[in-house]
């Protein structure tokens, strides 16, 4: 054990100077550098480098040091001078329904299962088409890539459409097929949203940005032999598993009345979790289930402004963080939400906590900012790949400024991400070293275009609710 703790210690310890052998076997020439910012790295010793500048060659960052040391080994194509600006990993939303922000606003102020049955599944069997989805889910894009998400989570139906708009825009997401008992747009049964999971994994197996995962919605909307199908099916194409869990007090009752079981102890009985298992909400969560997600190796997405504005409870994310389970953080979709920020998430995510456990140490500032990024990066099982700036990892990362009045004076940049800073402060995000927004202009999506085709097809929403 020893041993193995030194040499974890090394490896830290080596980490930023990595780089240099690399730089001296590659040569000097690189893609991208980042120069002069305020480098938030979110590795495991929480390196902030002031003034820092990165080295991105293709996809990878290659290079973390100071601006001279990087000035020094790399000669860039292009340079991107973040002085005064925060450079960061960019924000990971575990959980979400991308192209539900066609419902955004829709039936206010309900509790879930009102929210769902008197206005969503209505206008979704009125509304959802290949077409729709695209365009909703466009939407969603040009939402993310503007306030600093690089990749999210989603559950939807079309979710081939989803991948292919999500790939041209170049943001990277672990994509699931819904799968539900009652007739949806993309699948009358059960089994035909199987059959459509089984092909859309195989379309995009390998896939750099897209890992395609299956959805089955919740323990209230699926029978024991469905549930344990789409484990099935996870297993044995190796991909993801997301579900709704115990988002709800109902939710609950309903598992029970149902199955005779609470959801946890329903879905352990059927040795329901896969390698990579999505557990969205996790609200309604006895200490002894923690316990067994943590044995199961179960992730949760914590969505905490979804759940205030439903009041669907507040997530034991202290007692998940303290048993081990691996936690992040998700919007939701928009139609519940009502929007796609995570800075949002973040910061209600750290208030929601302190609040609850009348404890403003519950989780801090580092400790909400690892929520979003490395946090979520676990909880997806990307966490080798993405989630901090390290050098080998994939170049998905943010530039945000610091220059509005209400982010002055500076002390603490981590403190000032998370309690401060918004959305639309940010002014560069790249994904696997492609550049798809810089100085707030969009490289990947036409605004224009795709706020003109939402306002359009708004009014198919609208004639579908009697608006």
């Amino acid at each position: 054990m020893r041993f193995r703790t030194l040499a974890a210690a090394l490896t830290v310890l080596a980490a930023p100077f990595a780089w240099q052998a690399v730089a001296g076997r590659q040569g000097a020439n690189v893609s991208l550098v980042i120069a002069n910012g305020i480098v938030i790295t979110v590795d495991g010793s929480r390196r902030i480098l002031n003034p820092g500048s990165v080295a991105i060659n293709g996809s990878d960052i290659i290079g973390i040091d100071t601006p001279e040391a990087i000035a020094e080994h790399f000669k860039a194509r292009d340079t991107i001078d973040a002085a005064g600006k925060v450079v960061m990993p960019g924000l990971i939303n575990t959980h979400g329904h991308a192209a539900m922000v066609m419902y955004r606003g829709l039936g206010n102020d309900l509790a879930l299962m009102d929210w769902l049955q008197k206005y969503i599944f209505p206008a979704e069997a009125k509304t959802v088409s290949p077409e729709f989805v695209r365009i909703g889910t466009r939407l969603a894009l040009l939402e993310m890539i503007q306030s600093g998400t690089t990749m999210y989570a989603d559950m939807y139906y079309f979710e081939e459409e989803v991948a292919r708009v999500t790939k041209e825009a170049g943001l990277r997401g672990v994509l699931g097929q819904t799968v539900i008992e009652f007739p949806v747009p993309d699948a009358k049964t059960p089994a035909d949203a199987l059959k459509r999971a089984e092909a859309f994994a195989k379309d995009f197996a390998g896939d750099e940005l897209i890992t395609p995962s299956i959805a089955p919605h919740a323990v209230y909307t699926l029978d024991a032999a469905t549930l344990a199908a789409a484990s099935d099916l996870a297993k044995k194409l190796n991909i993801p598993l997301q579900i709704h869990l115990a988002e709800t007090q109902a939710e609950i009752g309903m598992s029970q009345e149902r199955h005779k079981m609470r959801p946890v102890a329903f879905l352990d009985s059927l040795k329901f979790w896969a390698p990579i298992t999505i557990g969205a909400h996790g609200v309604w969560i006895s200490p002894d289930e923690i316990q067994v997600l943590k044995q199961r190796n179960v992730g949760i997405s914590n969505n905490p402004e979804s759940n205030m504005k439903l009041a669907s409870g507040t997530a034991p994310v202290v007692g998940y963080r303290a048993a081990g389970v691996d936690v992040g953080l998700g919007t939701d979709g928009a139609a519940s939400n009502n929007d796609l920020d995570m800075f949002e998430a973040m910061r209600q995510a750290a208030f929601q906590q302190k609040l609850v456990t009348m404890d403003p140490r519950a989780i801090s500032a580092p400790e909400a900012l690892e929520l979003a990024t490395i946090g979520g990066a676990r909880v997806l099982g990307q966490q080798a790949r993405i989630g901090s700036l390290e050098h080998g990892k994939r170049a998905d990362l943010i530039i945000v400024n610091m220059d509005r009045p209400r982010q002055a004076p500076l002390f603490d940049a981590v403190a000032q991400i998370v309690y401060v800073s918004r959305g639309d402060d940010v002014d560069t995000t790249i994904v696997n070293g492609r550049i798809l927004m810089r100085g707030r202009r969009m490289l990947t999506l036409n605004e224009a275009r795709v706020l003109a085709e939402a306002r359009k097809a708004a009014d198919l929403v609208r004639a579908a609710v009697g608006q």
